[in-house]
């Protein structure tokens, strides 16, 4: 069948449509020469990559909403958050273009200038531009960058880092010992391997050993960044136990060789030797908040993004529920404190995911005893999404990245069967998926951007897209976004793309009432990591 995608906007983006419309006072425009606002002693920065309006939706729908919610009544931290503070829109596009990627959304943010596409800490003329972490360490305060990605991935390098394009993992992670971050937590190992992993010193190949981690390397030279970050005084941590033992600062906690497990997989895996995002939060705040002169901290929910990437809606709820426990560790925090400031955005929306009503299984008429129905039957002509559906989403064992690897090693030539496809989607969903859709998802096309004097014969062709082919860049993940397509009618979820999209993201921030009223209307990133930067104080 095929489908028609679009955008759809939750209840909630309307809701924040009206209200923040409405109250529309301020210019995306960066301000000059204002007066500077009262300061406080820290700032807590979380990102979610990829969390638009809609998916807020979806983490609140399910909290509230679902019939078994793992939250049984209890607030997200994410509504927590909005209850003590405000809440406003923000564009994240840059000065040139409407959408934006990660790596000049958070550097917006980050140095609170304007940017340009794929730069990291540089604005949209190219320069090095002071951010506000790099700010807050001349300012005397400790500073923190926590992912459940990489360190040296667009978020967290476009705090502690200044490079042309945030494909330079190599050069961030050397940027980032420069710039040295009291706190890194993450993914990434192997950026700070030397191309011969195998003669770093003994003590440093049995903690990478006891971690259960390989040694594994991107590098092109010979740098052993972990023996500099040692010779910095970094302590070192690749593991949960190691981690815990940590009580000083500064600390290096490197937990995967390239990105930490996806939210599924942690939470399968509960004594994995990989700490989860909200212990690496928490020890975080545990460290900086012994601070006397005031910490700032970046937390990224990163994996958010790429499940929408996937168009892996339940694998998009796993990463929600995996940062509101994050953001969790915060509120707790913060509680009853009013020198720390706390502010939830994203950089991005992606995916231009929704829940949307449609003619597939429409459910069948049924009285109601109600005395307005007048002998009438309830039958309406749609479905319009049963409750059970996140119940259903939230059901699911794996994610469609880790499923295609499993589905993979069961097929041939590095691709599924049918069968093996077919037999991996119905173990890991509860959503019924039949040989017809999983030889759908298998079909190729020519790739019309292939060369045959240059390029891998491989790449003669390429999965297969219905239709807005141009929207899906990454070609062999588009099997993913073809299984998407396949399973969204059961779901009653729509994707429009496998990018991202210029909706505006929400932005929540809770502190110091006399600091709150210098943020209202409908802002722009780089305004507001202006207005967060102007909070640091260096005289």
């Amino acid at each position: 069948m095929r489908l028609r995608f679009s955008a759809p906007l939750s209840a909630l983006y309307f809701a924040l449509l009206l209200a923040l419309f409405s109250a529309l006072s301020c210019s995306a425009a960066v301000p000059n020469g204002e007066d500077k606002p009262a300061g406080v002693r820290n700032i807590i920065l979380l990102i979610g990559d990829g969390m638009g309006p809609a998916q807020f939706g979806l983490l609140e729908s399910y909290a509230r909403r679902a019939p078994n919610s793992i939250y049984q009544g209890r607030p997200t931290a994410v509504s927590q958050l909005m209850q003590q503070g405000k809440v406003l829109l923000s564009d994240t596009g840059p000065h040139d273009v409407l959408v934006t990627d990660s790596a000049c959304s958070a550097t917006q943010l980050a140095i609170g200038e304007t940017s340009g596409s794929e730069m990291i800490g540089l604005n949209a003329r190219g320069d090095r531009v002071e951010t506000i972490l790099q700010k807050a360490k001349r300012a005397g305060m400790r500073t923190g960058l926590v992912s459940d990605t990489r360190i040296t991935h667009a978020t967290p390098a476009a705090f502690a880092a200044h490079q042309p394009h945030r494909r330079f993992e190599n050069e961030i992670a050397a940027d980032l010992l420069t710039t040295a971050p009291d706190l890194m937590l993450s993914g990434g190992l192997r950026y700070f391997l030397p191309q011969d992993a195998a003669n770093i010193s003994t003590e440093q190949q049995k903690k990478i050993s006891a971690a259960q981690l390989t040694l594994k390397s991107k590098r092109t030279d010979q740098r052993n960044l972990l023996s500099e970050a040692q010779q910095q005084g970094y302590a070192l941590a690749f593991s949960r136990e190691q981690l815990a033992q940590q009580q000083h600062l500064p600390v290096l906690g490197l937990f995967a060789s390239s990105a930490m497990d996806d939210a599924i997989y942690a939470s399968q895996n509960p004594a994995s030797a990989q700490p989860d995002l909200n212990e690496l939060t928490r020890k975080a705040l545990q460290l900086l908040g012994a601070s006397e002169h005031g910490f700032f901290l970046m937390v990224e929910g990163g994996q958010i993004d790429w499940a929408g990437h996937n168009n892996d809606a339940g694998a998009l709820l796993h990463e929600l529920l995996r940062f509101d426990a994050a953001i969790q560790e915060v509120v707790n925090w913060a509680a009853d404190r009013d020198d720390t400031l706390v502010v939830l955005t994203a950089d991005h929306e992606t995916g231009g995911f929704g829940f949307s009503y449609s003619a597939h299984d429409v459910p069948a008429a049924r009285t109601l005893p109600g005395n307005g129905m007048r002998g009438q039957a309830f039958a309406p002509n749609y479905n319009f999404a049963p409750l059970s559906l996140l119940d259903r989403l939230y059901a699911q064992k794996k994610g469609y990245y880790r499923l295609w690897a499993d589905a993979s090693s069961n097929g041939k030539k590095g691709l599924p069967t049918a069968d093996s496809l077919m037999a991996e989607v119905n173990a890991a969903l509860d959503f019924s998926f039949s040989r017809t859709q999983a030889e759908r998802v298998l079909r190729r096309d020519p790739n019309p951007h292939f060369d045959p004097q240059t390029d891998d014969p491989a790449g003669a062709t390429q999965p297969h897209i219905e239709d807005f082919s141009d929207f899906y860049v990454y070609r062999e993940e588009r099997y993913l976004n073809a299984l998407a397509r396949e399973l969204a009618s059961a779901q009653s979820v729509v994707w429009s793309t496998g990018t991202h999209t210029a909706a505006p993201v929400p932005v929540v921030i809770s502190g110091p009432e006399p600091i709150l009223q210098n943020f209202q209307g409908f802002t722009q990133h780089a305004k507001l990591g202006h207005q967060l930067k102007a909070l640091i104080k260096t005289d």
